[in-house]
């Protein structure tokens, strides 16, 4: 039997299900191809930006450690934090225009989506909003240079009890912390209220000193005088100090004791482990004189508890 033309061109129809495996086969090789290249190349470029951030990072700490430096200048802390904000800044741009190039190919116009824009915006104007207030506030952070990475602080939170610590991380939206205890605290940028940095440019030690209300006030600002003179000549100490420990003198009366003060300069963040080991001059120097320091705590006014770095130096510097 000789099958007729029509036949022939029956048989030769391809199903829908051929049509549609068909056309998802070219949009992939095609369109679906191109979205795959640019996702990759978005991948790679965030990759890559982050690695240049980090290779950045190490190259600070680097050479922080092999200079003579004590501390970090104020420069390559807030330059530190300020790459770190970039990079993230670039990466979310590029992320942005990877899904922009997407729905054009998708063939989605961009005007088409003024409405959904519209409410889209509106619901984020009340559900994301301290997301925005976050981000506005590390910003000024940043540009402000109110604290960068190694500054010990202390930041007032709405509502919450005052975070203190070294910091460890600024973006955009937080700042994190590492405790005296190890612990790392995340503060939202947009909730903090005040931020005290303890440790810009230089920092004061300050030493509180209960003597007994008996004592001779005269001996007791020559001792702690000269215990300043001695600290500041002391190597161990003499770099970290901007001047000698001085005494300002009676600062409180109370019905069994006087509490005399001693302040000095120091390097940034070095207050604390100054005012440790100054106490225990003050202290053994008192006693030399009969003067014995009643039976409270000798107060460094302010500061964290003792970190790991300078447990061994609560007693040193003798």
């Amino acid at each position: 039997m000789i099958s007729s033309p029509a036949d022939l061109l029956l048989a030769a129809e391809p199903s829908p299900t051929e049509l549609l495996l068909g056309r998802v086969y070219v949009w992939l090789v095609t369109s679906g191809l191109e979205i795959v290249i640019w996702i990759l190349g978005a991948v790679l470029l965030a990759r890559l930006i982050r690695w240049f951030a980090d290779k950045y990072a190490s190259r600070v700490d680097s050479r922080f450690s092999t200079s003579d430096l004590i501390v970090q200048t104020e420069d390559a802390k807030h330059r530190r934090a300020l790459v770190d904000v970039v990079a993230w800044t670039l990466i979310v741009v590029i992320a942005i225009i990877v899904i922009i190039h997407a729905l054009s190919v998708f063939g989605i116009p961009l005007s088409g989506l003024t409405g959904p824009t519209a409410v889209i915006g509106a619901a984020l104007g009340f559900g994301a909003q301290r997301i925005v207030q976050d981000i506005l506030a590390g910003f000024f952070v940043v540009a402000e240079k109110q604290y960068g990475y190694g500054d010990v602080v202390n930041l007032t939170v709405t509502g919450n009890a005052p975070a203190e610590g070294t910091v460890e991380d600024v973006t955009l939206r937080v700042t994190k912390l590492r405790t005296a205890e190890g612990e790392v605290i995340t503060v939202p940028n947009g909730q903090i209220v005040k931020a005290t940095n303890l440790s810009k440019d230089w920092a004061r030690a300050v030493v509180d000193v209960p003597v007994p209300s008996e004592a001779d006030i005269g001996m007791v600002n020559e001792t702690l005088d000269r215990v300043g003179r001695e600290f500041y000549a002391l190597p161990r100490w003499h770099d970290l100090l901007l001047d000698a420990p001085s005494s300002l003198g009676v600062i409180s009366l109370e019905l069994d004791a006087i509490t005399v003060r001693m302040v000095t300069r120091t390097l940034p963040g070095k207050q604390f482990e100054v005012g440790r080991a100054l106490r225990v001059h003050i202290i053994r120097a008192l006693a030399r004189e009969g003067i014995n320091v009643p039976a409270r705590e000798v107060r460094s006014a302010g500061g964290p508890p003792a970190t790991h770095a300078d447990q061994g130096n609560r007693d040193g510097g003798d």
